[in-house]
């Protein structure tokens, strides 16, 4: 999954969905951390990971650790994952 992230934002929260400059679709994901000595990054795996049901074990940012563009890996099985993260947009509103 790819993820847009802005450290040191106002309140950690996960804001929907961006488009890069390549029309790529990626998260959206503030993090209150700065982004100092992955503090943002850790900020970022325990937000998703709360917001999800998951273990932070489960998440990994794979690619763009001093990026604010970044790849998470989301381990487990593939189909739970895709109703986890269905049900969590539907009861957030994003379609």
């Amino acid at each position: 999954m790819t993820l847009r992230v802005t450290p040191k934002a106002a309140a950690n929260r996960i804001g929907g969905l961006a488009v890069d400059a390549e029309g790529a679709p990626a998260l959206k994901v503030g993090v209150t951390a700065p982004p100092d000595k992955g503090k943002a990054n850790a900020a970022v795996v325990r937000l998703l990971a709360k917001e999800w049901g998951l273990a932070k074990s489960d998440l990994e940012i794979i690619q763009g650790e001093a990026s604010r563009s970044k790849s998470l890996l989301i381990r487990g099985d593939g189909m739970v994952l895709m109703q986890r993260l269905r049900q969590w947009c539907l009861d957030k509103g994003h379609k």
